[in-house]
């Protein structure tokens, strides 16, 4: 390849793999002699593009008749999107004269204060104000990367288009030019400038200098696609070098020129006073960002020369035309009903739907598997979906293969990142149980021998704090450890955890993040510091502390979490060198340039691959397009262009999922143009081995479907103690008896839960014995009710919707209790416990409350916090607690109770049936012989529920029949064991009767 006159700019098709191929071309052009070709300068956009060139040079070293050579010497652009600085060719000591950047970090913080400043109390606070500033200072950065400067805000143009516009839009606006104009003067005054103008300014120095002076040895731009000014501008000047050239990957040359015209004007418009960027340009073309390079280097695409070399894993040359016809804009993708076959076949391409994300990655897995059996293939993935790509990752281990993601995990993901996350939510929620258990619970706490010893404390704290939410902060979780004899372990932890608490409402930033470091390294020693992840954190907690001791930032420490959350997620921990040598799994902006025998693009559907547009909250888009900045669809341009450039290797597989994890999806609409175009071809293009194979991994052998559960245990087993309230359900469900009483399971309530009906009915009861043991004075049950809800900690929400029928269940009470007092009726106990030996079996329970009745009697009362059982129910011996605790009371099992009960009561708080009133109660037999039918009469009730008693042991106590599981189906029961008996298994086989069908 000669050099020519002119800019020298070359093209490498999609099918040739791009690194490969400038490899096969720079060697033969720079190689002479020894030191030839280390002579040589690369400019690349990325330190990733940086190691993808140098793989493709050993490859080409070990397959070349000399092997082993001299690599050039290659020089980082610096990728925006990756956040990486320029390397010292382009920002050598001579550039001295240019101010250093300010820190992005701080940058943030004051602008946020800025902001404040200009809005007031409507700028927001904490969080949500950071949030803020963060769009404001990427809007600033994309102004200055397009090379706008602050007083282009003030043109006339642009003032005229903002005048037109709706209110908020003018409002943001002059917000936006007040917090900038505050910023540049802090700039001016500490002699710094913007990061995006200092590398502008640092391209303007380079192509001067070069321009003036050309460099003794050349200068390649290899794979630099950024078209921002200054750099397309420094981009011209070494496509002129003497030697030099500029390098660009899939540039469609073959595009017809009316195509490529329909494009719009990409930066050069036709009038002086056209904005930049038309109404029509087709920015989601994969061609339009190379256009607008072009037009801002100044070159013709038909100074464009194709790049002849091909490298390994190169496709058949017919697939570069037919991406083409792939992405053609609207008007010109009509000619796809005259394409012929040939022109719209992309042989070694598969379309790949799964029914959901977990399948597709089982099947990508398969599918890297598989293709690792061939000797040397190498196979990539690429996806902008970070969980999926997880997901990939961990099935690959299945069959020992590490894959590295390159692109990295956002730091809150990782060890290191969760843990100060946690403390942060620990202090947001001061003190709650799920991030507390989740903190001492975490892997890197309490780290060292004593971890063993740690957990187990943390397990049986995680078991006390179950149920509702205790009270704020860390007293309350201290009585429960004091119950759960955790005590002097939980002093100490708590003795760590106590400066969070001890903060204002307002703190240094600063102070903050020292803080909760300190506390953090003593949960977790110097484990939390290392690896990726610790270091990735050490230098994030560093470089913000030392922003916000400069900017002077204040925060409600209950913020920090969500402040972090948002920094964080923009930080990414990339693993280091390492892996497997064939496998690669990418992000969007690290597979440029890269290239495999096998490439999966994974996660093509709309919101992911292409990402939803996101529109400036700042400015409007017209301001922006006046100003010559690229809207937000620019950017699904480039991921066309991502997605056109991996469609150039040899065997390629487009793979999405018909659902996420929130329901239904679109596929890309990319894939779609895929369809559309294979037309009646598509159907031999779909990949359904991989799906099939994936299915079957997780195919297990069929099993019969499981029995009807109905346990024997032996006649010691079965010699229990039975509670007033298990008579019922060893009655009802033999089997629910069984496993609570007899294998002595329990359900767990979740941490944090909403208040369930037995809280409720727990609450209830509590209220009403305070009420008691204080006399029951009248109008006091309110108090006493406040006063209980306050001691659980119950829920907002919970309590304003609760209240007011609790208030006035309670109300009903009050008065009912002052009535019942007026008749004579005394208290004899509230909340006892008593038991009873009845044929040798021990029969216990508490009766809510038992009175004695004007005539000597007892009245045995039970307080519902939901409604009463039937009196059918209690007929039919399914409700048997109000006649076993009167048995109890007549053998004297209550202390202080004595004498003969002739009264069986349930209170109820809920609402009376067939009125507006709640709170009332009834009675579930009768005095009236002629409603014996449904209810049992009084004078029998106690000899009916000893039959039902003594039943129940002949059959299970004492006896011998199997405790079966949901013996009445049709009976209302308690769900807490239907997972044990494996309910859904067996329950359709049940006939009408409750026994099997068979």
């Amino acid at each position: 390849m000669p050099d020519r006159a002119g800019p020298r700019v070359y093209s490498i098709a999609a099918h040739r793999g791009f690194a490969d191929a400038l490899v096969a071309g720079l060697v033969p052009r720079y190689a002479q002699g020894e030191l030839g070709l280390a002579r040589l300068t690369l400019l690349l956009p990325s330190r990733r593009a940086v190691r993808t060139v140098t793989e493709a040079f050993v490859r080409h070293s070990g397959e070349s008749e000399t092997p082993g050579m001299l690599l050039p010497r290659m020089a980082v652009a610096g990728d925006l999107d990756l956040d990486e600085t320029l390397g010292p060719l382009l920002d050598p000591l001579g550039a001295a004269d240019i101010p250093p950047a300010a820190d992005p970090m701080r940058r943030w913080l004051r602008l946020a204060h800025y902001l404040r400043e200009v809005e007031g109390d409507e700028a927001g606070k904490g969080a949500a104000l950071l949030r803020r500033a963060w769009e404001l200072g990427s809007t600033m950065d994309r102004l200055l990367v397009e090379g706008i400067a602050p007083i282009d805000l003030m043109a006339e143009r642009v003032i005229g288009i903002v005048g037109d516009l709706a209110g908020h839009w003018t409002d943001n606006t002059r917000a936006f030019l007040k917090v900038q104009q505050h910023w540049i003067a802090e700039l001016a005054e500490r002699g710094q400038i913007d990061a995006p103008e200092r590398r502008n300014r640092l391209f303007e120095h380079a192509a001067k200098r070069w321009r003036a002076e050309p460099p003794q040895h050349p200068i390649v731009a290899a794979g630099v696609t950024s078209a921002s000014p200054a750099l397309a501008k420094m981009l011209r000047v070494v496509s002129e070098l003497p030697g030099g050239s500029v390098i660009l990957p899939d540039l469609d040359l073959a595009l017809d020129a009316g195509v490529w015209d329909e494009l719009g004007t990409a930066g050069n418009p036709v009038e002086p006073d056209d904005p930049p960027f038309g109404r029509s340009d087709a920015v989601t073309h994969p061609q339009y960002h190379l256009k607008l390079l072009l037009n801002r280097m100044g070159i013709a695409r038909g100074e464009v020369q194709p790049w002849h070399r091909s490298g390994h894993g190169a496709a058949p040359p017919e697939r570069s035309k037919v991406i083409s016809n792939l992405f053609l804009p609207p008007r010109a993708s009509s000619v796809w009903v005259d394409l012929p076959a040939e022109k719209r076949r992309l042989s070694g391409v598969r379309l790949m739907e799964s029914a959901h994300p977990g399948e597709e990655a089982q099947a990508i897995a398969v599918m890297i598997r598989e293709a690792l059996e061939t000797p040397e293939r190498r196979v990539a993935l690429i996806t902008p979906n970070r969980g999926l790509a997880g997901r990939v990752v961990a099935h690959l281990e299945r069959w020992g293969i590490e894959a590295d993601d390159t692109a990295g995990r956002p730091l809150p993901q990782t060890a290191a990142g969760r843990l100060l996350l946690l403390l942060a939510e620990l202090v947001a929620e001061q003190g709650a149980p799920v991030p507390l258990i989740a903190l001492l619970t975490h892997p890197l706490a309490g780290s060292g021998e004593g971890r063993a010893r740690w957990l187990e404390n943390a397990r049986r704290l995680d078991l006390a704090l179950r149920g509702p939410r205790p009270g704020a902060g860390l007293a309350p979780i201290a009585v429960l450890a004091e119950e759960a004899r955790l005590g002097e372990w939980w002093a100490s932890v708590a003795d760590m955890l106590a400066p969070l608490f001890a903060f204002g409402e307002a703190e240094p930033l600063e102070v903050l993040l020292g803080a909760f470091s300190e506390i953090a390294e003593t949960l977790c020693g110097d484990a939390l510091w290392i690896g990726p992840d610790g270091r990735a954190l050490s230098a994030f907690v560093e470089e913000l502390r030392g922003a916000a001791s400069a900017a002077g930032t204040v925060l409600d420490p209950r913020e920090l979490h969500a402040v972090l959350r948002d920094a964080m997620d923009r930080v990414s921990v990339r693993p280091p060198w390492g892996g497997h040598p064939r496998v690669s799994i990418y992000g969007l902006l690290e597979a440029r340039m890269s290239r495999a025998d096998l490439v999966i693009c994974g996660g093509l559907v709309e919101g992911t691959w292409p990402a939803s547009p996101s529109q400036d909250s700042l400015l409007p888009p017209a301001v922006l397009r006046a100003l010559g900045v690229p809207g937000g669809d620019f950017r699904i341009g480039l991921a066309a262009h991502d997605l056109a450039a991996a469609l150039g290797a040899p065997e390629v597989v487009l793979s999405w999922a018909q659902r996420d994890e929130g329901g239904p999806v679109i596929p890309s609409r990319f894939v779609l143009r895929v369809k559309a175009m294979l037309g009646d071809q598509a159907a031999r293009h779909v990949e359904s081995e991989a799906l099939r194979l994936a299915r079957r991994l997780d195919e297990a052998a069929k099993v019969a479907p499981h029995p009807r559960p109905q346990p024997m245990p032996d006649a010691e087993q079965r010699k229990v103690d039975i509670s007033v309230t298990g008579l019922d359900r060893l009655r009802g469900d033999p089997y629910q008896f069984y496993a609570s009483s007899i294998l002595g399971l329990r359900t767990l309530d979740a941490l944090d839960a909403e208040p369930s009906a037995a809280w409720k009915g727990e609450i209830a009861h509590r209220i009403l014995e305070l009420w008691h043991k204080s006399g029951e004075p009248r109008g006091g049950l309110h108090a006493i009710a406040e006063q209980v809800l306050d001691e659980a900690n119950a829920h907002p929400l919970m309590r304003a919707l609760w209240w007011p029928r609790l208030a006035a269940a309670l109300d009903t009470f009050d008065a009912m209790i002052a009535d019942q007092k007026g008749q004579g009726r005394e208290v004899l106990c509230v909340e006892a416990w008593g038991d009873m030996r009845y044929r040798d079996v021990r029969i216990h329970g508490r009766a809510d409350r038992i009175d004695r009745k004007a005539d000597g009697t007892l009245a045995v009362v039970d307080y519902k916090s939901g409604g009463p059982p039937r009196p059918l129910q209690v007929k039919e011996g399914f409700a048997l607690q109000l006649g076993l605790i009167a048995m109890i009371a007549e053998q004297g099992g209550f202390k202080g109770v004595e004498g003969e009960a002739s009264g069986f009561e349930y209170w109820s708080l809920a609402k009376k049936p067939r009125t507006d009133d709640f709170g009332y109660a009834v009675e579930p037999v009768t005095d009236d012989p002629k409603k014996q039918e449904k209810m049992v009469l009084r004078e029998e009730f106690l000899d009916e529920t000893e039959a039902f008693l003594n039943d129940a042991l002949d059959k299970w106590i004492l006896g011998t029949e199997p405790f079966t599981a949901r013996l009445n189906p049709e009976l209302a029961s308690y769900a807490d064991y239907d997972q044990l008996m494996r309910l859904d298994e067996w329950i359709t086989t049940l006939g009408g009767s409750g026994e099997d069908a068979a």
